[in-house]
């Protein structure tokens, strides 16, 4: 397991998209801190569909500013992380392979598991030669004059599997760690916020995550968050967020009614997220669809 930061959880970032590899991290970001992500990862026994996913999670941008802001993780350059291993370290690592086979018991094809005792042995020989006799009797029944006979099988033939253990000394693994968000940015692994925009939209996700709600991804409601009173598990989200980077910016008339029709049709209010730089506040403004009569 990859040692931690003073407790701080690792976000794994490759192409400035951050993500959580450890089932403990992901239930302490959502129990704890409510973060929830989106889990992108296939799982291993339904590849092939796409509603019910596993491992990675996947934060949203805003979620990584947070929680490096707050000690609560820290950044990990992943591609920079894994280094490539020298050709002396792969032979080193053929010779602990060689060394770990070499000390594995020797079994041939026809031994037999050491499990067994002589009664189990006796008992499993008479059930398979009592198949293979039906089996026999079967095919000689099937088989014309003019056809050979198939050869009987011998019962002395058993193969037995057994697992190689995945032994090695070398980690050719080297996490490449960034306390702040600072020091990510000078090095080019994490950018983000870089706009007026970008920067809105952090403090208003900080302001809403300190007053205790959940926050997910409010594309397909055209805004940029849903907000929810408790975990998205129990909860329905409330209010579709859009955030205004300015407090003198332009809102158009058919915005307005734009984001109250789709929260109406959606059953949730649309809420206008203010963030004014020079006073350092945010500021709500809730739209709802009214019926007139």
């Amino acid at each position: 397991m990859e040692d931690t930061i003073d407790g701080r959880i690792p976000l794994h970032v490759s192409n400035k998209t951050a993500f959580v590899w450890s089932v403990e991290d992901v239930a302490t970001l959502r129990a704890t801190h409510h973060v929830c992500g989106v889990l992108t990862g296939t799982l291993p026994h339904a590849s092939q569909q796409n509603v019910f996913l596993g491992l990675p999670l996947e934060l949203l941008p805003e979620e990584v500013v947070l929680l490096v802001k707050q000690g609560i993780a820290y950044i990990v350059d992943d591609n920079a992380s894994h280094a490539t291993p020298t050709t002396e370290q792969l032979v080193q690592w053929n010779e602990k392979r060689r060394q770990a086979l070499a000390k594995l018991p020797a079994r041939s094809s026809s031994s037999l598991p050491p499990t067994l005792n002589d009664e189990a042995l006796k008992k499993r020989l008479e059930r398979q030669q009592k198949k293979e006799a039906q089996l026999l009797a079967k095919e000689e029944s099937l088989v014309t004059p003019d056809q050979p006979k198939p050869p009987a099988s011998s019962s002395k033939e058993q193969s037995y599997s057994f697992t190689i253990p995945a032994t090695s000394d070398f980690s050719w693994y080297n996490a490449k760690t960034y306390i702040t968000l600072d020091e990510a940015r000078t090095s080019g692994v994490w950018s983000y916020p870089h706009t007026p925009e970008e920067v809105a939209r952090c403090r208003v996700f900080e302001d809403l995550w300190k007053q205790g709600y959940f926050m997910g991804n409010g594309l397909r409601f055209g805004g940029h968050w849903l907000v929810y009173p408790g975990d998205p598990l129990r909860f329905h989200s409330h209010f579709v967020a859009t955030v205004i980077p300015s407090p003198v910016m332009t809102i158009h008339p058919i915005e307005i009614i734009a984001f109250g029709r789709l929260g109406t049709a959606t059953k949730k209010s649309h809420l206008l997220c203010g963030w004014d730089e020079e006073k350092q506040e945010t500021s709500y403004y809730s739209i709802e669809w009214a019926g007139f009569g």
